[in-house]
């Protein structure tokens, strides 16, 4: 049985952890802070649980630069990145419904008028972005969803972002929000940068899988969320950061029934989420830690300058080894590829490949099947995959290559 110094795992997610965070999270089971009460097993409204989820909350403000005005609010939930296709939806939509009530003197009428020309828009880039659309129809149906891009509109396949002069955006007058995947684990496509379409618009952005691997200007973003489990901790704890504008302004239940319009449940209601400091239900207290842990290593290497540089070095090199290897076909455009997600192909299909992945996993290098809905091969290059692993795999590339050749 290999020990866990001799294996490098590359999976998706839950992805690997820092192995000095693993060490401290295994001795805070059994007896966290002398407390002599493993932190699985203390009151999530204990003392204790109240200053790591602060803690964690500061390190993520920090490493993202919040602004410190107060006009951005963090806490932590459940439910994954799925829940929050939902979630954002909700609170988005309710910000907008308060905001024209308010810009019409309380008529709902007026309201209602507005509704119909509404519409919250969508790219579409990857598999999830699209789970996010198909969310918003099902919630709102296809009258208030405009799918303003969809990249698989030319190839019948994901592997890119159409060219920003194309997409059919909502007028920003009757625009209720945008939405967009930063990084599409699945497809390996991320976006370069912030569009600058949405400059200006109330924009929600799913960043799961490359959240913390680079610089970011909160700013532009009304909401911005990631399952923890990619590049941030474990799995079962959710990150949102929102403009406390849209949390304090809200329409009520009895003003969506009137409308017509979808009431959020509680666990996707951000005002009760965030005004309860993550602590509206019992929040696995333990994930929280290994959040904040992992965040700890981040800014003591310098926070999200120093990553980003390594991230885009690593990215370089296994990108670069592909391309000399002859035998290998990145998946997605090169404008779009990402940083985070690797996704390939090797000559000779399906055979080849299971040949490469049992090379690999002799090696130590684990973790490296593409996702069970597009087959192939993927590396995930998140913060814990140090340049060590990246060189091992890349050697491995080279290898593989030399021998089919």
């Amino acid at each position: 049985m290999p020990s866990r110094e001799n294996v490098y795992y590359f999976g998706a997610g839950p992805a690997a952890l820092p192995h000095s965070v693993l060490e401290s999270a295994s001795a805070a089971i059994l007896n966290h802070e002398n407390s002599g009460v493993g932190i699985i097993e203390q009151s999530h409204r204990s003392a204790s649980s109240a200053a790591i989820i602060t803690s964690a909350c500061s390190n993520l403000e920090a490493l993202l630069s919040v602004p410190t005005d107060g006009s951005y609010t963090t806490f932590w939930t459940q439910g994954g990145g799925t829940t929050q296709f939902s979630a954002t939806l909700y609170n988005l939509l309710g910000y907008w419904v308060q905001k024209t009530l308010d810009a019409n003197n309380g008529d709902l009428d007026a309201v209602k008028k507005a509704v119909a020309t509404a519409k919250a828009d969508y790219l579409i880039t990857g598999s999830w972005s699209k789970k996010a659309a198909d969310e918003a129809k099902r919630l709102l149906g296809d009258d208030l969803i405009n799918i303003a891009t969809d990249s698989r509109a030319a190839t019948k396949k994901f592997g890119s972002i159409p060219g920003e002069e194309t997409w059919s955006l909502t007028p920003k007058d009757d625009s209720i929000y945008s939405y967009y995947c930063d990084n599409e684990t699945v497809d390996g496509v991320e976006f370069p940068a912030f569009p600058a379409a949405l400059e200006g618009r109330l924009v929600a952005c799913d960043m799961s899988s490359n959240i913390l691997s680079r610089r970011v200007d909160v700013t532009k973003y009304a909401v911005l969320f990631a399952g923890a489990q990619k590049n941030v901790g474990g799995t079962g704890v959710t990150l949102v950061v929102v403009r406390t504008d849209i949390l304090k302004s809200q329409p009520t239940a009895d003003t969506l029934r009137k409308l017509g319009l979808p009431i959020p449940p509680v666990m996707c209601h951000y005002p009760a989420l965030a005004s309860a400091a993550s602590l509206y239900n019992t929040l696995p207290i333990l994930e929280v830690y290994i959040c904040r842990e992992v965040m700890n290593g981040i800014l003591s290497r310098g926070g999200l300058q120093a990553q980003e540089k390594v991230a885009g070095e690593k990215a370089q090199l296994l990108y670069n080894t592909l391309n000399e290897g002859g035998i290998y076909k990145v998946v997605p455009d090169k404008e779009v590829r990402s940083r985070m997600n690797i996704c390939f192909r090797i000559e000779g299909g399906e055979e080849v490949e299971k040949a490469f992945l049992k090379g690999a996993e002799s090696q130590g290098l684990m973790g490296l099947k593409g996702h069970r809905s597009v087959g192939g091969l993927r590396i995930s290059n998140y913060n814990s995959i140090s340049k060590e692993a990246a060189e091992k795999l890349a050697g491995w590339i080279r290898q593989f290559a030399a021998e089919r050749k």
